[in-house]
């Protein structure tokens, strides 16, 4: 854990997403924000999606909110009750930020809107995270992930050539638009800052999964290509030719491509000594041109030709081995990692990227993704796992708003909390 200084440590967030926000809510408390995340009565639905600590299903045992939900404090809070409404009222005047992903319409009808919460607290920064946004023919539609990655164009170039397209396993369009949120909400933030005005941040995930398809734009205006489809090939880039990115190892992957040009000389030396040094090299990469090498005239037999040889030589070694010769000799190169690879990463260990977090309710602790980047003068800062359901209900209901504890017991009996 980090301690000192948080740029948001004077903000209070409150948090109304399910799934489609969670990440923006982390991020602001990751930036030392006050994030109460707030529940129906009962838990989030999403407590019930696995994988569970240990396999054992359980709303309280869910690593899919641990993982989402780090950070925050939690209460329940039915907001379509009117006195629920009232409550989180007061909560919108201690609040700095407001967070949700309902559908648009929905805080409009509980008359929950930015206009109306804006005249309770006008400083109040409000962002919504929606599929498609608040505005335009799409705006009702209903989308999963698959829906949006598809609308926003991602799994057009995603798969391999002529076989259908595919989606990264674990759901990304949500992801994306959860960070786009966080940064819109601190750039409104700054605003704030200066002008002492809140406002309103309408973000739909179609158009922060299209700025991860930025390049096709240049490749077509440059060469006049369309990117599709490439598997573990790179292709668009080179006019008529595509290289290839992964090559196996005996135990897995590594990342290599060839260059052309100043930037490849060495690289494309470096292998065929190399491979020399293994007795593997053909004579025509032993003599190669390499200061003459151009890769817009690359035909695609000769492409080929010198991955065949490349792909001989990775066969030999293990893509740790790989990894080794190529720091040694200056050669571009990566080891494909693995989920245990990347916990036993050196470099991550060296920066204390991992840190781990008490869970008193498992008597255990677990260990989590660290801070995204470190600030000197204001760490980010990771203080405590996520919330159980209702955990933080006495403190901030009782203690903050000064409820008394009959108004609290009439509150649980009537489902309100």
């Amino acid at each position: 854990m980090e301690s000192g200084k948080t740029i948001l440590g004077s903000c209070r967030v409150l948090d109304l997403t399910d799934d489609r926000g969670f990440l923006c809510g982390k991020i602001l408390a990751d930036l030392g924000a006050d994030v109460i995340k707030i529940e129906k009565p009962g838990g989030d639905l999403v407590r019930n999606r696995g994988p569970f600590y240990h396999e054992i299903p359980d709303p309280e045992k869910s690593l899919y909110w641990f993982a989402y939900n780090l950070n925050k404090r939690g209460i329940t809070l039915n907001i379509e009750d009117k006195r629920g409404r009232e409550i989180f009222g007061k909560l919108v005047r201690t609040a700095d930020f407001i967070i949700e992903s309902f559908d648009p319409g929905y805080m409009d009808k509980l008359d929950l809107s930015y206009l109306k919460l804006s005249k309770v607290n006008p400083r109040i920064i409000m962002t919504s995270i929606t599929p498609y946004g608040q505005t335009g023919p799409y705006k009702q539609y209903k989308a999963s992930d698959i829906d949006v990655m598809a609308m926003g164009g991602l799994l057009y170039i995603t798969g391999n050539p002529g076989e259908p397209p595919l989606r990264i396993s674990l759901p990304q369009s949500f992801l994306l638009a959860s960070a786009h949120a966080a940064a819109a909400s601190m750039i409104a933030y700054y605003y704030r800052e200066t002008s002492g005005e809140g406002q309103y941040v309408d973000v739909s995930a179609q158009e922060c999964v299209l700025w991860e398809i930025a390049n096709a734009l240049p490749l077509w205006e440059l060469n006049n290509n369309i990117l599709r489809r490439a598997g573990s090939y790179m292709s668009g880039r080179w006019t008529g030719t595509k290289q290839r990115l992964l090559w196996k190892c005996k135990n897995g992957y590594v990342l290599f491509y060839i260059l052309g040009g100043a930037f490849g000389v060495k690289t494309n030396r470096a292998i065929v000594k190399w491979m020399e040094e293994e007795h593997i090299a053909p004579e025509y990469l032993k003599n190669f041109n390499w200061d003459a090498f151009d890769m817009a005239a690359q035909t695609q037999e000769m492409q080929d030709e010198i991955e065949v040889h490349i792909g001989n030589l990775f066969h030999l070694f293990t893509k740790e081995e790989a990894y080794e010769q190529a720091l040694k000799r200056g050669i571009m190169l990566c080891p494909v990692n693995t989920s245990k690879d990347i916990t036993e990463n050196a470099q991550l260990k060296d920066r204390q990227f991992w840190v781990d977090i008490n869970h008193p309710e498992l008597s255990t602790s677990i260990r989590y993704p660290g801070a995204f980047a470190k600030l000197s003068e204001t760490p980010i800062c990771i203080k405590r796992r996520a919330p159980l359901i209702g955990e933080h209900d006495f403190e901030i209901y009782q203690n903050e708003l000064g409820l008394s504890s009959s108004e609290l017991e009439n509150l649980q009996r009537t489902g309100v909390i």
